[in-house]
């Protein structure tokens, strides 16, 4: 009895308030960051889940919305600087790791094309395709068809991108204009329309520099030069981006029929052409930069045309056939890209060579060039309505003109061409050809009658169909003989499943979230997903044959054969833009997730290569430093007794919102700690056990394990028990005799904040009846869907991203089982015996709800 009494515990002599103060500041200021690593924690997973949500390609992806990308990177940044708080800067080599992610990101999302310093104009004789950089698509593939395939091209100059950039600068216009585009919305047609005016105006009102227009001047002397006469022009866009990647096809202007000293005036109108509404528009859902929005102009002699056309090396609507395609209008070609008249058409045979259909509509009016510049519609004469412009010779010598430019860039292409009043063919214009060769699907049924739905609730996670057999997975062992082609059901979500990602066909959890680290795994995968089923686990059965419709977020029993043929992935409209493909790079920096197991032994900051692993590794290191906070309770922390007719003397200390009011006796009703008071009900729901009936070799076991503990903990047996607590927090340091147990809970309205951790270690009697009681808890734990891990008399057990109405019941369970198993090790003599009292606290006193 004087042993007993010598090691209880005494409460210490209250410390001076200003002490007390200085201690309960440390506590509160690492439990504040703990609570901000956990929202920064949510905003970023929320972020990578509306990026990935991006990723299908069905959302328009703008420049705003890249911004979003250095938000996510600041959030992450807050993150470890939370977690090197709550630690005292044990994890401050984790900022190399985020420093060194980070500037990848940012030096990719700055990359930016410089134009490069050349000549104000350049002849086409001495273009060639090369020099897209300074001339753009249009004016390049022009020098390259004169100069490299010796097919007739107009005579002509271009004025260069770098001339652009001169006349932006000289007028100050880049940044303000720059300004402008980036905030201009696109679905409003009103906001749209004004600006682009604004902007148009500023362009035309602006001046062009001296050396830049006498440069103009000069080129077209020498035209005038090499034709003896005053000639007119047509000047025409030759944007950076236009007619390679993308057409901005129809987007800019071109002026036909210029008189020289019209050359400077139509410059500027063709610069002024980039920011059309229907141009702006173009480029804002092509996912370009402002920045990207180059204007190299070409300036080319005029044709007088007596025919002009289109051609098309292949038939985009069936480019397998070995056919070509050329349209033709009398007069100017502008009448048939705009499509004012229906045009004559030919179609070709390539292998051989001949016309095998033709199709000769009346065209009733023509466009032709006036003597004084400009153009003018006049009527067809009638003795050539009705009859086809070209012989067959010249239609053939077209086609073999798009034969030799198809195989000189070994893609089909769109051909813009005419031929003059003495017969002598022009080629004006060659791009890519545009051909899609996916067809359209109808829409995915919502209910496929015949078949049974077993579910129809869920959060769909990832878009898609999935087809298999149902493989359950309740241990991280079971992953081991995971079936190609099964779908993955489990109760919650684990980041290990990513080790069977590239075999599963499908994802079903009862719980889960659709920011959790698998969902972000499970999109990058691909694979279709529903998580919160709720019931998946007790429904369906290993073996069973099911579909999976995570379009419409239901599971069938068996193989649903109409469903078929959605499962394959379409090609989503944005996927080809230039943003998106940037952003599709930028995310391979943040999104994928290489740190999934905490007991790998590369779970370390220096392994960190996304920003997500960053936020995974920072958040399961908070944990364990909040874990280990009862270890740090500073000796002059305030703390106040629980009265809660319990045999344990605990004190609880208030991190914030964990108790209401100053009460002078702290009783149950004053305590609004969401996850204490769980737990706490579970304490008071069971009469306590007094003294256990132990036989006389678990008695003489006692007194040897006894002896055998070492002095230092002797003298923790009679401590006193405390919490810290907030209003969603706990962490609870409870001493029963010889054993200790730790549990730490977190229960928010943010599913990916909450968790359990429970940690259980020592008991007065012998190793194996230690044991006994030690594999009892953890199957019992197990049952409550706890992630265990045993090392001899040792448990730590986990289970995260629960619902908060979840968490509360496990820890009533565990305030049941903390009761229920003291000094249960003393009387478990034989494995029976552990069997028997494992069944009946199940049987009694587990009672878990399914959700529903």
């Amino acid at each position: 009895m004087r042993l007993w009494k010598q090691l209880s515990g005494i409460l210490r002599k209250p410390a001076p308030r200003e002490e007390i103060e200085s201690g309960r500041a440390f506590l509160l200021k690492k439990f504040h960051s703990f609570h901000e690593l956990l929202s920064q924690n949510n905003s970023v997973l929320e972020l990578m889940a509306d990026m990935e949500e991006k990723l299908s390609g069905e959302f328009l992806i703008d420049r705003p919305y890249i911004n979003t990308i250095m938000a996510i990177g600041e959030n992450v940044r807050k993150i470890v600087d939370k977690l090197n708080e709550i630690s005292e800067e044990k994890y401050h080599n984790l900022y190399d790791r985020f420093n060194m992610i980070y500037s990848e990101i940012e030096r990719f999302l700055a990359r930016r094309k410089e134009i490069p310093v050349s000549s104000y104009t350049i002849p086409f004789d001495e273009i060639t395709r090369e020099m897209t950089d300074s001339l753009g698509n249009k004016n390049a593939n022009l020098g390259e068809v004169r100069n490299h395939l010796r097919i007739p091209t107009p005579e002509g100059f271009a004025i260069s991108a770098f001339a652009f950039k001169r006349f932006m600068e000289h007028n100050e216009l880049v940044e303000r204009i720059n300004k402008v585009l980036f905030k201009l919305p696109v679905d409003n047609l009103d906001v749209l329309n004004s600006k682009s005016r604004e902007l148009q105006e500023q362009i035309i009102k602006a001046e062009i520099p001296y050396d830049i227009e006498r440069e103009i001047r000069n080129a077209y002397s020498r035209l005038y030069d090499k034709y003896g006469k005053k000639v007119m022009v047509s000047v025409r866009s030759s944007a950076l981006l236009e007619d390679g990647e993308f057409s901005f096809a129809g987007q800019y202007s071109t002026f036909l029929n210029v008189p020289p000293d019209l050359i400077p005036q139509r410059y500027k109108e063709v610069i002024a052409s980039l920011f059309t509404p229907r141009a702006i528009f173009y480029y804002k859902t092509k996912g370009l930069h402002e920045y990207e929005m180059v204007m190299s102009v070409g300036v080319v002699v005029m044709i007088d045309a007596k025919a002009a056309g289109v051609m098309y090396s292949r038939d985009p609507n069936n480019p397998k056939a070995d056919t070509l395609i050329i349209s033709v209008v009398r007069g100017l070609g502008k009448y048939i890209v705009e499509g004012v008249v229906t045009p004559e058409t030919y179609v070709l045979s390539i292998h051989p060579l001949e016309i095998i259909k033709r199709t000769v509509p009346e065209q009733k009016s023509m466009l032709i060039c006036r003597p004084d510049g400009e153009v003018e519609e006049v009527p067809l004469p009638e003795e050539i309505k009705g009859k086809p412009s070209l012989s067959d010779e010249q239609i053939k010598s077209l086609a073999e003109y798009a034969i030799a430019i198809e195989n000189h860039y070994k893609s089909p292409q769109d051909i813009e061409w005419a031929i003059d009043k003495d017969g002598r063919p022009y080629i004006l214009q060659t791009r890519p050809l545009m051909i899609l060769t996916r067809e359209p699907t109808r829409p995915v049924p919502i209910h496929v009658a015949g078949y049974n739905i077993l579910i129809d609730k869920g959060i769909i996670v990832c878009k898609g169909i999935g087809f298999g057999k149902a493989y359950i997975v309740r241990t991280e062992e079971d992953l081991e003989n995971f079936p190609e082609g099964a779908v993955l059901v489990a109760k919650h979500t684990s980041t290990k499943y990513v080790t069977v990602m590239n075999k599963a066909s499908a994802i079903i959890t009862d719980v889960g979230g659709t920011t959790v680290h698998l969902a972000t795994i499970a999109r990058e995968f691909q694979i279709p997903t529903i998580f919160d089923t709720g019931v998946a686990t007790v429904i369906l059965r290993n073996g069973q044959e099911i579909t999976v419709d995570a379009i419409n977020c239901n599971i069938y029993e068996g193989h649903v054969k109409e469903l078929e043929e959605f499962a394959e992935k379409k090609e989503e409209p944005f996927k080809g833009t230039r943003l998106f493909k940037t952003f599709e790079k930028v995310l391979r920096w943040i999104v994928p997730l290489n740190l999934v197991d905490p007991e790998d032994e590369r779970f370390k900051p220096e392994f960190c290569e996304t920003l997500h692993d960053i936020t995974r590794f920072a958040h399961q290191k908070a944990m364990q430093e909040m874990f280990k906070i009862s270890e740090e309770l500073p000796e002059d922390v305030e703390r106040i007794r629980l009265v809660a007719g319990i045999p344990l003397l605990v004190y609880l200390i208030d991190l914030g919102g964990g108790i209401k009011g100053a009460p002078q006796k702290l009783t149950p009703e004053y305590i609004s700690s969401v996850s204490f008071n769980a737990f706490l009900k579970g304490l008071i729901s069971l009469e306590w056990p007094g003294p256990r009936h132990v036989d006389v070799k678990g008695f003489l076991g006692m007194i040897a394990e006894t002896a055998a503990i070492p002095e230092v903990e002797l003298e923790r047996i009679g401590e006193e028990s405390f919490s810290f607590i907030s209003r969603e927090y706990m962490n609870f340091s409870i001493r029963l005799g010889y054993h200790l147990s730790v549990i730490e809970a977190y229960t928010g309205e943010n599913i990916n904040d909450n968790y359990i951790r429970f940690f259980f270690k020592g008991g007065g009697a012998s190793r194996e009846r230690r044991l006994r009681r030690v594999k009892l808890i953890s199957e019992i734990l197990k049952k409550i869907d706890f992630d265990v891990k045993v090392t001899e008399d040792v448990i730590d057990a986990i289970i995260t991203k629960y619902k908060k109405s979840q968490l509360k019941e496990k820890l009533e369970v565990l305030g049941r089982l903390t009761v229920y198993t003291k000094q249960l090790d003393a009387i478990m003599h034989d494995d029976a015996t552990t069997e028997l009292h494992m069944e009946e606290f199940i049987r009694e006193h587990l009672k878990i709800k399914v959700e529903s």
